[in-house]
């Protein structure tokens, strides 16, 4: 029997499962039970427990992190007009956050080794226009910040890190969360600390964080959400028009849960990142990821390359076969220039940015969770390196 054949009578491994556990159901139970089920006392304590963590003075809890990103830009006084650099390199979320506001998103392309933006690229894309940059954490692994933050001083431009990937990336033992102006989590179902849906906003300015908070429920005046208790009023302010971007009490009680072992999840995807870069990393047909001196990687993704003319088959074949052997992985990212609406509404080309494209051709993102067992990920390796062997050219 092959090793593909075997691979299809076993059970699947996804690509990825949140590792919850009876802690969650306890949180949960405790928020349900309380009767305080929307935006109330467990968000508060979420957000001065993630702002502990990060080392950040201040911490706003919303639904998303598309939410965060919107809210950031919002605050910061860009509008119409105004351009916002990121990288194509990233989700929908950070280019649709730009949009929101009338903005114009300048793309500007990737350095090959890190997946992450180019400082070099990101100065050369600042015009009178520039506003803010808006630099991305691939898979948790830190971007080279302090030229972009000596840039951002000079030109008088906003740093809003879309830090999706980046809960627990640090530099200089010094956490994402703190270091630029205005930093958007991601809590989504997939990342390193999960409550459902959502997603946090830290910053060092008290006034931003108040109008942040202010923004994220409908404009209303601080402390709205407590109108139904006894220490509130039923009388409130619309100061100015907001969103309903809040953060439940049922979402942040899973979040609690997930704080309170985020150490030892991180700690575990270390274990796990280092198993796979032990096992793959004498095949010359792949690339690992990078850990740069100086930086914590937070380790949210295992993106593997596939080195170009090594094997007969591409990126997307590899994917089929693991998927044939019941291996789920995924791709991190289809650059967002390559879209039919960006294509469409900016005119962009094959070619606009060649790096950016380059390297989505050729990478996959491994199974990689807290909850992964090393049986599992040994079957992910066994079938990665049999698939090597069989196509090698």
């Amino acid at each position: 029997m092959s090793a593909g054949s075997k691979g299809r009578n076993r059970p699947p491994i996804p690509f990825c499962i949140p590792w919850t556990d009876r802690r969650e159901i306890r949180k949960v139970t405790e928020a349900v039970r309380s009767g305080w089920l929307t935006t109330g006392p467990k968000v508060q304590e979420l957000e001065e427990g993630v702002a502990r963590l990060v080392r950040a003075r201040h911490a706003v809890a919303v639904n998303s992190c598309t939410a965060a990103l919107h809210l950031a830009l919002a605050t910061s006084g860009v509008g119409p007009g105004d351009e916002v650099i990121t990288s194509p390199y990233t989700f929908a979320a950070t280019g649709e956050a730009i949009l929101y506001l009338g903005e114009k998103p300048v793309f500007v392309d990737i350095v090959p080794e890190t997946l992450n933006n180019d400082p070099r690229e990101v100065a050369r894309a600042v015009t009178r226009r520039t506003r803010a940059i808006i630099p991305i954490h691939i898979a948790g692994l830190a971007c080279d910040m302090q030229p972009i933050l000596d840039l951002a001083l000079r030109r008088r431009l906003l740093v809003i890190d879309d830090a999706a990937h980046a809960l627990g990336t640090a530099i200089g033992g010094r956490p994402i969360g703190s270091i630029s102006d205005l930093t958007c989590f991601s809590f989504y179902a997939t990342k390193n600390l999960t409550t459902g849906e959502g997603g946090l906003i830290t910053t060092g300015d008290g006034r931003l964080a108040d109008r942040l908070r202010r923004l994220s429920l409908h404009g209303l005046t601080r402390n709205a959400w407590k109108r139904y208790t006894r220490e509130g009023s039923w009388r409130y302010d619309i100061v100015e028009m907001g969103y309903k971007y809040n953060m439940t009490d049922v979402a942040a009680a899973i979040g609690l849960a997930q704080l309170r072992k985020f150490p030892v999840m991180q700690a575990r995807r270390r274990a796990l990142a280092r198993r796979y870069s032990r096992a793959l990393g004498a095949v010359e047909a792949f690339i690992l990821p990078k850990e740069m001196p100086g930086t914590t990687h937070a380790w949210h993704l295992y993106i593997l390359g596939l080195r170009r003319g090594l094997l007969r088959i591409g990126r997307d074949e590899m994917i089929e076969k693991l998927r044939e052997r019941g291996i789920g992985t995924s791709v991190h990212f289809l650059p967002l220039h390559r879209h039919s609406f960006y294509r469409k509404t900016f005119g962009y080309r094959r070619g606009a940015f060649p790096v950016a494209e380059e390297a989505s051709g050729r990478v996959l993102s491994l199974p990689l969770y807290p909850g992964l067992s090393e049986p599992a990920q040994d079957r992910v390796i066994e079938a990665l390196l049999d698939l090597v062997s069989r196509h090698r050219k």
